[in-house]
């Protein structure tokens, strides 16, 4: 498989991604995983054939991604079982351009009013600018959240990655970087969310319609089913938000990191 395409397709924040390997931007991506909740202290890991397939890298490459992060005690690895997240918080690690805290600190309304105002935007330059190369990792993509099944955390890893090489299609890294960084918002919530009945079905269909809008290069059609996935998105978000104030246990959110 090969590997050059993802390092190409990251931001350049503050360092020069030549002289990074592939396994260090695996390494770098599993970190922010780590840092936006998506993947929590205890967690396992999914194994490296899955990780693979998702983050289009070799196992070989997943593998020593782990072990770098290992060596830092960011994750555990134990002969037997699988990989876990260790009792760590990277919160403050800079995602693209702000930390997951940051992006945190603002309200709901106000996030979700700039999703709408420059994600709309950059997935509508996106339709007129995707390339075949991208269309068929998004194909992937598909078809790695069908074989996660009802897990939240496999799903939205998959989400993650399925966004951002939407957001890179736009053809400009700043905006690109911009949008990845209020994807990030409320992540801890986002993974309450997913874990309702239906929710994982239901994203999964949006992400079909993206799809064959993007395959079609209709920019309409993917603006208005991006709308509709944003808006999903905002009313699960808003719910929870509502519902924590009755206390952690009605939620599953852990207030605190």
């Amino acid at each position: 498989m090969g590997e050059r395409p993802i390092l190409t397709q990251m931001p350049k924040v503050g360092h020069s991604l030549d002289r990074r390997t592939a396994r260090d931007v695996i390494a770098e991506k599993l970190m922010v995983l780590i840092a936006t909740n998506m993947l929590r202290p205890g967690d396992e890991l999914p194994g490296e054939r899955e990780l693979a397939q998702v983050l289009h890298v070799s196992r070989e490459t997943v593998r020593g991604a782990v072990q770098s992060l290992a060596a830092r005690g960011i994750v555990e690895v134990s002969h037997g079982s699988r990989t876990r997240v260790a009792n760590v918080d990277l919160s403050d690690l800079t995602v693209t351009i702000a930390t997951p805290n940051a992006i945190d600190s603002y309200d709901l309304d106000s996030v979700h009013a700039a999703r709408l105002h420059i994600e709309l935007k950059v997935v509508g330059d996106a339709a007129e600018r995707v390339d075949a190369e991208t269309l068929e990792k998004l194909d992937s993509l598909l078809e790695a959240q069908k074989l996660g099944g009802d897990d939240p955390m496999r799903f939205l890893i998959c989400d993650r990655e399925f966004h951002l090489a939407i957001y890179r299609a736009c053809g400009n890294a700043l905006l690109s970087d911009f949008v990845t960084d209020l994807y990030t918002y409320m992540m801890n919530h986002r993974r309450v969310a997913m874990s309702r009945p239906g929710a994982i079905d239901a994203s999964y269909q949006d992400h079909a319609e993206i799809v064959a809008a993007l395959k079609r290069r209709d920019r309409d059609a993917v603006i208005a089913a991006f709308r509709h996935h944003l808006t999903r998105i905002y009313e699960t978000t808003r719910e929870l938000l509502a519902k924590v104030q009755q206390g952690p246990e009605e939620t599953g959110v852990e207030t605190a990191r």
